[in-house]
């Protein structure tokens, strides 16, 4: 039934951003923790699904301190598609922060897609997501390793906030706070 309903879900989002490159969401539709990062970058456009890039490096290694197999969770992304600028310099596409029309616009479908999977907890990395799912300008910096809670579909959802992986690669000194935030997130885990 979750497979039928994700495949109805991901058709309605093809069919409305018909000429984007899509990554869609991706993992166990049966997992009790949905990860929700940014967008997808060009590795992840490249192969074609969500933090497989330099930033799924990072989330792969606090997947392992957590002892959560990849496989076991469901990975996806605020704004299903790559937003880009142009580097004045080089002519070349790189990845800039989704607009608030472009979060809003993809909002639905990701209360929709978070309903169909219905996890025990939705980790929500970086800010972006966090807008996403609360539609408020709430910052990582102010919130980042607390539970917190919202209705969506009709559901209440545990969230718990983190900085984006990537924010580790550009602010090494975040490391050690992302790793205290993991360990509060395990001992939530744990007592599912």
């Amino acid at each position: 039934m979750k497979a039928q309903n994700i495949k109805r879900l991901n058709e309605k989002i093809i069919k409305e951003f018909s000429k984007e490159k899509l990554i869609l969401g991706h993992g166990n539709l049966n997992s009790t923790i949905v990860l929700i990062g940014e967008a997808p970058g060009a590795k992840e456009i490249e192969i074609g699904e969500p933090f497989v890039g330099q930033a799924g490096k990072y989330l792969n290694e606090f997947l392992e301190a957590l002892d959560i197999d990849r496989d076991d969770v469901y990975i996806t992304n605020a704004v299903k598609y790559r937003p880009t600028k142009t580097n004045h310099k080089t002519g070349r596409l790189s990845n800039r922060t989704p607009t608030i029309k472009e979060i809003d616009s993809f909002r639905k479908y990701l209360n929709e897609e978070i309903a169909i999977v219905d996890p025990k907890i939705v980790v929500t990395l970086g800010n972006i997501p966090l807008r996403a799912i609360f539609n408020e300008n709430l910052k990582i910096g102010e919130v980042h390793g607390r539970l917190m809670e919202k209705d969506i579909e009709n559901n209440k959802y545990k969230i718990f906030p983190l900085y984006h992986p990537a924010a580790v690669i550009y602010r090494r000194e975040l490391k050690a706070v992302y790793m205290k935030d993991l360990a509060s997130l395990e001992i939530i885990i744990k007592n599912f």
